[in-house]
């Protein structure tokens, strides 16, 4: 019999199938071309339609300073890469092109964490969808997403060699759920403080590399508060490399910083008349020239190498920012507020905002107390909300009315005394949800919410809520960090049945962000206040201002800024910053911050102009020039829910308040 060959295994025309399967694998042990991150994106990346501005071909001359930053991630004495930037300069793209650098070159198990799942989806969607199907070197690599095999779900895709998984910082499964080589971390200060109970995010996803020898890690985010910020503090522990950029007239290198940036303003601000001038010879660069000496500037370290290579950049650098644009962000910002120069700051400048923690001067504020009495409502206050502070022997309350900006004007403080055993305290309370304030134009209002404390004794709190309702009172518990998405999270329910389901008639909960609110306190504190002369040039109360009456204590005044804000080492060693204690009672400074969030939850930060002008309409006009107010309905004749309407004038329509209190309405 005669034997029968075996098929070459490069001449397997016959076998279509085990041809592939061959040919794979020998692809697999072919050595891929020895290509630097960059060179691969320059020869093979597609830009995509609906991700970018520049669809077409990728070039990385583009922005040259992205070369340096791409290339530290494909060089093999480099474990950890950082990126510290402000946004528009690209950053996002670098992580897009370290992904498909190494599904198409280098396949590994790869992890990209984003802030949140909801984030990780939209990455996956409008990212790396886009890029896999346009980029020739990649399509093929990536099963079909209608394919039935469940190797291309929107959260984890398989490829010869490796895989992607893109999880969210605040799902700690997903962090902890297979071993990673290639890390890629976006937007770091995002991360909330703990993933789940699991603890940091970024190290809970470090663990994930540790059995790999050849593992690569990339950090990247926009920088947030000092001392808070992750991003900055890896940035510090690396070699810390800053782009060079030589002057066009002299040649001398320098690092573009926003100082250098000049425009005329005389006798306004002009922001198309801004250039950049160069530190060494007064030379001025329009943008196509400091764009030209971007393209031949060179990366710089000011640190020992140890394995961590650091980059930071700023807006100035942007080869897609004109600096008038910039121009026009730092006026707008300025003008709003420290609120809006944070953002700046963060965004434009890639730095991270120091804030201001230091305890105002209690004497000062003391002094600059007035302009309305104890106990009335001024011009400019337009509705009130109140904090609780529940204590062991007493209630203590504040009330305060806000306006447009944010301006604020305490009203009152009242001690409820009894602890929340007692029920004459909590009746007390209840009261006072239906107690109003005059308005100095004549007018009464009453509460539109109430914020109180759950953190002592929070199962009389809840008690009382649930029978007062929860359309005028909210239950608020204080949460440390300023990492947050939201000032105020929630609401969260928190009864449930004894099989432990959540009853959604029951208590709800509010989460509330203090630091943020604190913050916020001392830095509306610290406003200048406008002169008697200024008043008479027609400049105003700066947005925010907050105001005192003539009437507070001197105690109270202590107590509002009994703390300060310092910057601290954990066990670990991190930094971050705390705020703590400089006397022991701090019980003004609590109910404000409570307060606040009862406005936020109002909606005061995200009102329309017509909601403000619908409440000015509410509140009624300023007393006439003889000092007469608007007639109002005699304090006797309130009803027992406080919500009392001003008179109706001859021919205005009747309209009832929109925020809605116990009783519909909260403006007396």
């Amino acid at each position: 019999m005669r034997r029968r060959r075996s098929p070459s295994p490069l001449r397997l025309t016959g076998h279509p199938g085990l041809a592939k399967l061959v040919t794979t694998a020998l692809q697999m042990l072919t050595p891929p071309p020895d290509l630097t991150v960059s060179q691969w994106a320059d020869a093979n990346r597609r830009l995509s339609s609906e991700a970018s501005a520049e669809p077409g071909r990728w070039s990385t001359a583009r922005a040259e300073y992205q070369r340096g930053i791409m290339d530290a991630v494909s060089d093999p004495d480099i474990e950890t890469v950082v990126v510290m930037s402000s946004a528009q300069v690209g950053k996002t793209e670098v992580l897009n092109n370290t992904v498909g650098y190494h599904i198409d070159q280098d396949p590994s198990p790869i992890m990209v964490v984003m802030p949140t799942e909801r984030d990780a989806e939209t990455w996956s969607k409008d990212r790396f969808a886009p890029m896999a199907r346009d980029t020739p070197c990649l399509i093929g690599r990536i099963a079909d997403p209608k394919s039935r095999d469940g190797s291309n779900k929107i959260l984890h895709k398989r490829f010869a060699g490796g895989h992607l998984t893109i999880v969210g910082a605040n799902a700690p499964s997903g962090l902890a759920s297979r071993p990673i080589r290639i890390l890629l971390c976006d937007e770091v200060d995002r991360y909330p403080a703990s993933a789940g109970a699991e603890g940091d995010p970024v190290k809970l996803a470090r663990k994930r590399t540790v059995t790999f020898w050849n593992r690569k890690i990339l950090l990247v985010s926009t920088p947030t508060l000092k001392g808070a910020s992750r991003i900055e503090t890896a940035f510090e522990e690396s070699d810390r490399r800053r782009f060079w950029v030589p002057c066009p007239d002299c040649g001398q290198h320098q690092v573009l910083s926003w100082g250098q940036v000049r425009w005329d303003s005389d006798p306004e601000p002009r922001p198309d008349s801004a250039r950049y001038v160069c530190v060494h010879c007064d030379a001025v660069w329009g943008d196509a020239r400091r764009w030209q000496a971007i393209s031949r500037g060179q990366w710089r370290a000011e640190a020992p190498f140890t394995g961590i290579a650091g980059f930071h950049l700023n807006e100035i650098y942007s080869t897609w920012v004109r600096l008038a644009d910039m121009v026009r962000t730092f006026l707008s910002a300025k003008a709003a507020g420290d609120e809006a120069m944070k953002t700046f700051v963060n965004t434009s400048l890639g730095e991270t905002w120091q804030e201001s923690g230091e305890a105002p001067d209690w004497q000062r504020l003391y002094e600059r107390r007035g302009g309305y009495r104890f106990g009335a409502v001024p011009t400019g206050g337009l509705f009130l909300t109140a904090g609780a502070d529940v204590q062991k022997d007493r209630i203590e309350v504040s009330v305060w009315a806000w306006g447009r900006g944010l301006t604020s004007w305490l009203v009152d403080h009242v001690v409820i005394e009894g602890g929340p055993e007692r029920a004459e305290a909590w009746a007390a309370l209840t009261a006072l949800l239906g107690r109003t304030w005059p308005h100095t134009h004549g007018s009464r209002l009453g509460l539109a919410r109430l914020a109180i404390d759950t953190g002592y004794e929070a199962p009389a709190v809840y008690a009382w809520a649930r029978s007062v309702g929860f359309a005028q009172v909210a239950p608020v518990k204080g949460v440390e960090g300023f990492n947050r998405a939201a000032p105020v999270a929630g609401p969260s329910y928190v009864d449930a049945t004894e099989n432990g389901r959540k009853v959604r008639r029951g208590a709800r909960l509010w989460t509330v962000a203090v630091a943020t609110f604190k913050s916020e306190t001392y830095r509306f504190l610290r406003l200048a206040r406008p002169t008697d002369e200024d008043l008479a040039a027609g400049i105003t109360v700066p947005p925010g201002s907050l105001h005192l009456p003539q009437g507070v204590e001197a105690e109270w005044v202590k107590q509002l800024v009994a703390e300060q804000l310092v910057t601290v080492k954990t066990k670990r060693g991190f930094t971050k910053l705390d705020w703590q204690k400089l006397r022991e009672r701090n019980e003004a400074l609590d109910c404000r911050v409570y307060a606040r969030a009862a406005a936020w939850i109002a909606g005061i930060d995200r009102w329309t102009e017509a909601k403000w002008r619908d409440l000015e309409d509410q509140v009624g006009p300023a007393p006439d020039a003889a000092g007469t107010p608007t007639p109002v309905v005699p304090a006797a004749e309130v009803p027992t829910a406080g919500h009392l309407k001003r008179p109706t004038a001859p021919g205005e329509k009747r309209r009832g308040g929109w925020l809605g209190g116990r009783n519909q309405g909260w403006l007396g």
